[in-house]
């Protein structure tokens, strides 16, 4: 019995005025990445797709773990995007040959009131086809359970961008301040001993 499930979760995030605009800081979409998920779960697999193994998910009494394969780019403009573009279950081959997994986002840098707000929304859609005896379950369970779960995986993703994003942000608008300076001074070296 194919199932679908659906969950969706908006995220705004006001943003600190820092000395570098966070729009620069938004076209290395791999640091969006590294601040959704613990390191040792990402596999870069391109410039733009990133392999994220997910933590297990418990769905009524069958324990599945997805990889999901993301492709994550952003415009000229520091809007990022994610969509997926890949996905397997491990360990449950019945359940990975059944299972189809679409994920897709934005991130975006809007002006709101002269200050910076990163307004996002991500949309959740799993199908499965659900194995015996787990189909006997009425459907309205069924589907409540589901998209009860693909709705905190998406709010476990936003507190972690809430958490993480914005410290990862001051950290690099830090990093690239003081590499700025480091070469200012080591022009300056360079030009008094020219002299």
């Amino acid at each position: 019995m194919a199932t679908k499930f659906t969950a969706s979760q908006s995220v705004e995030i006001a943003v600190p005025k820092q000395p570098i605009p966070i729009h620069h800081y938004l076209r290395q979409p791999q640091r969006l990445v590294n601040t959704l998920t613990d390191n040792n779960r990402i596999h870069q697999l391109s410039e733009e797709v990133f392999r994220l193994k997910m933590r297990p998910l418990t769905f009524i009494s069958l324990s599945i773990q997805p990889t999901v394969d993301m492709r994550v780019w952003s415009d000229s403009q520091g809007t990022i995007y994610l969509r997926s573009v890949g996905c397997e279950i491990l360990g449950l081959e019945y359940i990975n040959q059944r299972f189809t997994l679409n994920l897709k986002g934005y991130l975006s840098p809007q002006q709101v009131n002269n200050e910076t707000h990163l307004q996002g929304k991500a949309d959740l859609e799993v199908v499965v086809d659900i194995p015996q005896p787990f189909s006997l379950t009425p459907r309205a369970i069924l589907e409540a359970t589901g998209n009860g779960l693909l709705k905190s995986v998406l709010m476990t993703i936003k507190q972690r961008l809430l958490h993480h994003l914005l410290t990862d942000y001051r950290h690099w608008v830090i990093s690239q301040t003081q590499t700025k300076v480091i070469g200012a001074e080591n022009t300056d070296l360079a030009i008094l001993n020219f002299d």
